[in-house]
């Protein structure tokens, strides 16, 4: 998978399209993402010794074909490339050719 925790993506379609967010976590097995603010669903919680139950707002994982990375120098949605230099890969990307971490 091309995105990594950290990166920030847009949404392409669903419904948060068009917003924004962090990526928390990766999932490669079943390529899905779980991002900050994006697709939050009610989920009813048991309450345990050290936790609180009840009804609780958490986001879900998102497929990560329908997210775009949103290049931190160029602001815009784009597409990643890989390059290698001195025997290190590293992304970069497609519109601007700056390096992503």
């Amino acid at each position: 998978m091309k995105i990594k925790k950290g990166d920030n993506v847009m949404v392409l379609s669903g419904n948060d399209k068009g917003k924004t967010g962090e990526v928390l976590e990766v999932i490669p097995k079943t390529e899905k993402i779980i991002v900050k603010g994006i697709n939050i669903r009610k989920k009813h919680v048991k309450a345990a010794p050290n936790k609180e139950g009840g009804i609780q707002a958490l986001e879900f994982p998102i497929h990560s074909s329908i997210v775009n990375i949103v290049c931190p120098k160029c602001g815009k949605t784009t597409r990643i490339g890989y390059v290698i230099e001195n025997d290190k890969k590293f992304r970069v990307c497609k519109k601007c050719g700056e390096k992503l971490n």
